[in-house]
């Protein structure tokens, strides 16, 4: 038998079916990674099928365009303006970057000693009392499922109502209609599956140049605003905290107005999903994690202050024709349409390059689920066709659940928010119940498998800041905006997240529970 073949296992108790005819030796071998990779694979019990095509620049591209946080800041930064005021922006980004740093260097320990697409589910499996291995795994494969398919409609509905508000701004006598927005989503979705299947071994590539751009073009947007806008009174924007959601409370609503901003920071497990094609992953993965999350985050704070010190007059920018606050904004300050264009424009190309990513990521995160037979339809979803090296069925899936959620914008905007809430509550809920395992590990466990990337002695003390950040977050996440509280207004997550784990454990109970083992019974570590 080949060395390249050592991990290759034709049984389902690998986590691949018997039909799926896709073997390591169907990887060219310039993609199969290095040795410890193929070690790493076959200690987790699973076959190399997919192309390790992606290096620490083009993975760190990768995950700084899945998350682009300083672009998408001015978009939901109208949320933070409700319950805070500016101040809460500024210093939400800063308490979030601090607390969020403690969560992901968690994960990255994680991802070190299980380099897998499975990400959280497997950890999980792995790391919590034996007794819960297979149900909690189980959910949190679910939640990661749910979470990462939502964010992906999210995105791309991002992208389209951004083009529409850029439409409004040029074509004064334009009817908004939504359905335009719809149709926009369908068609972001589409050019980013082309990406992700036709191009996708170019995709590395991409990414690589995507991140010049995303470094430059921070400097395009806040040179002009700098330069052009009015400044705001520095005192009135740190530090008076305002309550415009009618909480009668102004910690409450400050509160309330943290989430949102913390929420940009939540996703960069993105790239612990594309472990299995990463060269060298369980030392490059952890490494891309908190270089994406530290200089992503300052990126992040620079825009943040930029935006609050040149908003100028809330009132006028929350009234925008063209539905966009931050376009207006972009407006106000330079009292050019092709100023504001471009400037958005800019906006516009990173964000479709986050749709582009988002695709990966959530295809392969439910692929990997499959494989472990947790999904309705697991046989055909795990199925990696051969010579493609991609999950098409997987990226063929996530196109149809993105394009059928962008339907429901048809019929009720509120509805479509309501499920889109769902994606950063079940993904922080993942983040939490695993470092909670990892928690329970350290404490009374058996020893930490060996990793190439550890917080050595200050581990415990990590996790256990990572779960005291996450949990006032997690609790004020699923708060409305505003008060009185309306079918309109509010905050549809904590139910929509509850109905999402029912019907899993509804599936659970008829089907899964007799064929998901969770990965832990494949995994063949040395004592």
């Amino acid at each position: 038998m080949a060395k390249e073949d050592l991990n290759i296992v034709e049984s389902p108790r690998n986590g691949v079916y018997d039909d799926d005819k896709v073997s390591s030796s169907d990887v060219p071998a310039k993609y199969r990674g290095t040795t410890t990779d193929q070690h790493d694979m076959l200690v987790l019990g699973k076959k190399q099928v997919l192309r390790r095509n992606f290096k620490f620049v083009t993975m760190l591209g990768f995950a700084s365009t899945v998350m682009v946080a300083w672009e998408i800041l001015p978009i939901i930064s109208v949320f933070a303006l409700e319950d805070g005021g500016t101040p809460i922006v500024f210093w939400g980004l800063l308490i979030g970057t601090i607390g969020m740093t403690f969560v992901y260097a968690s994960l990255a320990e994680m991802a070190s000693m299980c380099p897998t697409a499975g990400g959280q589910y497997h950890w999980v499996s792995e790391f919590a009392p034996p007794r819960f291995q297979k149900g909690l795994s189980y959910s949190v494969g679910w939640l990661l499922a749910i979470g990462w398919q939502v964010y992906l409609a999210g995105v791309c509905f991002m992208v389209g109502g951004v083009i529409q508000g850029l439409i409004a701004l040029n074509v004064p006598d334009y009817q908004w209609h939504a359905y335009h927005a719809t149709l926009l989503t369908i068609a972001i979705i589409a050019f980013s599956i082309v990406f992700n299947t036709a191009l996708a071994v170019r995709l590395p590539l991409i990414e690589g140049v995507v991140l010049i751009l995303h470094v430059a073009g921070l400097f395009a947007i806040i040179i002009p605003l700098w330069i052009m806008a009015p400044r705001g009174d520095a005192h009135d924007t740190l530090l008076v905290f305002e309550d415009n959601g009618g909480w009668g409370n102004t910690g409450l609503s400050s509160m309330i107005g943290l989430t949102s901003i913390v929420g940009l920071l939540i996703g960069y497990d993105c790239s612990v999903h594309m472990s299995e094609e990463v060269q060298d992953a369980s030392k490059t993965i952890p490494k891309v994690i908190m270089w994406s999350v530290v200089p992503n985050a300052l990126m992040c704070l620079v825009m943040g202050v930029t935006f609050i010190f040149c908003i100028g007059d809330l009132d006028t920018v929350l009234d925008s024709p063209t539905g966009q606050p931050f376009i207006q904004v972009f407006y106000n300050a330079t009292g050019s349409y092709a100023g504001t264009t471009v400037m958005t424009v800019i906006l516009v190309i990173m964000l479709t390059s986050a749709c582009i990513s988002e695709v990966a990521t959530a295809s392969r995160q439910i692929w990997s689920f499959a494989r472990d037979r947790g999904l309705p339809g697991s046989a055909w979803l795990a199925q990696v066709s051969p010579g493609w090296n991609i999950p098409l069925r997987a990226v063929c899936v996530s196109m149809v659940v993105s394009s059928l959620l962008s339907l429901i914008n048809i019929g009720s905007y509120t509805a479509l928010n309501a499920i889109n809430s769902l994606g950063g509550t079940s993904i922080l809920f993942s983040y939490f119940i695993t470092i909670g395992c990892l928690v329970w590990r350290r404490l009374c466990g058996a020893p930490l498998p060996s990793r190439r990337w550890s917080l050595g002695k200050y581990g415990l003390a990590v996790n256990i800041a990572a779960l005291i950040f996450v949990t006032p977050i997690l609790f004020f996440y699923v708060w409305p905006l505003s008060e009185p509280v309306t079918a309109a207004n509010m905050n549809w997550s904590s139910p929509m997240f509850f109905a999402v784990l029912i019907i899993a454990a509804i599936y659970y109970w008829l089907y899964a529970r007799h064929v998901y083992t969770g990965p832990v019974v494949l995994v063949k570590r040395e004592e």
